[in-house]
């Protein structure tokens, strides 16, 4: 039987846009969630962030430079291969796991490997690939989003080195990342889009500092922080790229960061749909199962249509980035879509597990507070609602 005639065990045919290769990259992501994410992350969630000894065995298994070169550790695979590391994750049912990796190997570590030098990438690719290095991206600003031009950090020039001065707020991976992509700006009397510049600051860095850990409503096992820069200096070939050109090299990276959020979140989605189909198949109200009524059968199956339907335009979006056609467009609508379909799949599966959907010992309640943000993070559904209608 080949890869397009088999079934995944949500159901959902396996598309014809992977490999065999893709295939077996499936199979073992999903073993390693079932045997090492699984049975530790409620431990995790309690704690705050995910240990260094599950990143570092990500990394002996090649998941952390699934798209990076062989010289450096990597398996030089491609945009499809994300998407299935992403959806895998997000299968797993914590996604503050899911979002610890990502952001290292989708969101921050991409600019170095995208815009760093030989130097910088031979210093850094072989230990953000084993896991021994991670990375977190620092862009967003209390009073700057989706809108990077609006960032008020800066680097100013001095000899040799950079200073920095400025904050960062809302940081995945900012209390335990060893290594910081800092975007700042260079030269405020440029045009906004060619002021802002990527710097690379390590942790330990004098003037830099943690400035606190952020309490989320959801991913409680992503460690987030505020992050300050007060005369922070930096050599200067720690600018990542050329300098004036990291607004391009942001804006460049959402639609690779988008199109992962939107495979997680139909990973996400599928995996509450199971959860509750197991549920209400058992759980008796009126002398029935909630399965046999058929207003929750026909919900049950009109949501897993639109999960189909939203897994599909991912994996469209994923093969035209990797055929190398722009898919801003697409990738926009992804983000948009699965960020608010994933959040009404979520209240719906909470709703029909009752009194139990509501209890913090339920999958489904923690997915539920997992889910809101990816409307949020990575481009508001609004912002990218805008994306789309200027394509149309």
């Amino acid at each position: 039987m080949s890869a397009v005639e088999r079934l995944d065990s949500g159901g959902a045919r396996r598309s014809p846009y992977f490999t065999e290769e893709h295939e077996a990259l499936r199979d073992q992501l999903r073993r390693f969630v079932e045997t090492e994410i699984k049975p530790h992350a409620l431990a995790w969630e309690e704690q705050g962030f995910v240990p260094r000894a599950l990143l570092r065995r990500m990394g002996e298994l090649g998941f952390l430079g699934i798209r990076y070169p062989a010289e450096y550790g990597g398996s030089e695979l491609d945009t499809m291969a994300t998407v299935i590391l992403a959806e895998e994750l997000g299968r797993s049912t914590f996604s503050g796991v899911a979002i610890t990796a990502l952001v290292h190997t989708d969101m921050a570590s991409v600019h170095i490997a995208n815009g760093g030098s030989k130097a910088q990438r031979d210093a850094h690719m072989p230990g953000i690939i084993a896991g021994e290095k991670i990375v977190a991206v620092a862009v967003t600003e209390p009073d700057a989003g989706s809108d990077v031009k609006g960032i008020r950090t800066t680097a100013r020039r001095e000899g040799d080195s950079y200073v920095l001065n400025g904050a960062k707020v809302y940081i995945t991976n900012g209390v335990h990342a060893d290594l910081y992509c800092v975007a700042a700006k260079t030269d405020l009397s440029a045009k906004p889009s060619q002021s802002v510049s990527i710097f690379l600051v390590e942790k330990g860095t004098p003037g830099f500092r943690v400035a606190r850990e952020l309490d989320k409503h959801g991913w409680r096992s992503s460690d987030t922080a505020e992050l300050v820069f007060e005369d922070c200096r930096i050599p200067a070939e720690n600018l990542l790229g050329q300098e004036g050109r990291g607004f391009y090299a942001i804006m460049s990276n959402f639609q690779n960061e988008r199109t992962v959020i939107g495979a997680m979140a139909m990973g996400e989605a599928q995996a509450a749909i199971e959860l509750t189909l197991d549920y209400v198949r058992t759980r008796k109200a009126f002398g029935a199962t909630l399965w046999d009524k058929q207003v929750i059968r026909q919900k049950l199956a009109m949501l897993a249509a639109r999960v189909e339907a939203g897994r599909q335009l991912v994996y469209h979006a994923a093969w035209l980035d990797a055929q190398g056609f722009d898919a801003t467009r697409e990738v926009s609508m992804v983000k948009a879509y699965c960020g608010e379909l994933v959040n009404e799949v979520m209240y719906a599966c909470l709703q029909f597990h009752g009194g139990m959907g509501y209890m913090r010992e339920s999958a489904i309640e923690r997915m539920t507070r997992d889910a809101r943000v990816q409307a949020i993070g990575g481009g508001a559904t609004e912002v990218m609602l805008e994306e789309v209608a200027k394509r149309l």
